[in-house]
């Protein structure tokens, strides 16, 4: 299929706006996708879905990404993963998570404008949640948790929404519809405006 491309296959950085008021807590690249081109979400059916859906809200310059130097701008969003390169048989194990969490770490500290973080899937969702346990940012009791489109108000003054993740699995079989994945947009940029 993609036999002929020269694949990235090392770490991916995260991508966007270091001002960014939103952040897309995304899995891991895709092995055919990110892992390929070298730019998170670009370059698989996942990443149709989230560049659609950043451009219909005004955080990306184009509905398709398909290589990493395809003049994309992001705007006002930062996109990040729980890992940072493709996790064998797309399962992450305790140990990959752990290894990548100071990148997430670091960058959780660097940006300071963040009002709204979309989490793809419950492991995005737990992954974000953890690293502000480990920052002494979130120690809120009940623990937030998972639910597509559900909002948490969290300790550092930003809102925690989970959503589904547009993958294959959940876009195919309906679970994740374009126009449920359009309403986290709808309440992200409701945060936003507060």
């Amino acid at each position: 299929m993609y036999m002929d491309w020269d694949y990235w296959g090392k770490p991916l950085p995260s991508i966007g706006d270091p001002e960014a008021q939103l952040l897309i807590m995304g899995l891991a690249p895709a092995a055919h996708g990110g892992n390929r081109t070298g730019r998170m979400f670009t370059g698989d059916k996942s990443g149709d879905w989230v560049f659609r859906a950043l451009h219909k809200f005004g955080f990306a310059s184009s509905p398709d990404s398909h290589h990493r130097n395809d003049g994309m701008i992001i705007k006002n969003a930062y996109i990040t993963g729980a890992l940072r390169c493709a996790p064998p048989q797309n399962k992450p194990t305790i140990s990959e998570l752990a290894n990548c969490q100071n990148y997430l770490l670091q960058e959780i500290q660097l940006l300071s404008n963040v009002k709204a973080v979309i989490a793809f899937g419950k492991i995005g969702f737990d992954t974000y949640l953890r690293a502000l346990k480990i920052l002494d940012i979130y120690t809120e009791k009940p623990r937030a948790k998972f639910g597509h489109n559900l909002e948490y108000g969290l300790s550092n003054e930003t809102t925690l929404i989970g959503s589904y993740h547009p993958s294959q699995q959940n876009t195919q079989t309906g679970r994740l519809t374009e126009d449920m994945f359009n309403d986290v947009f709808r309440t992200a940029l409701g945060c936003l405006d507060r």
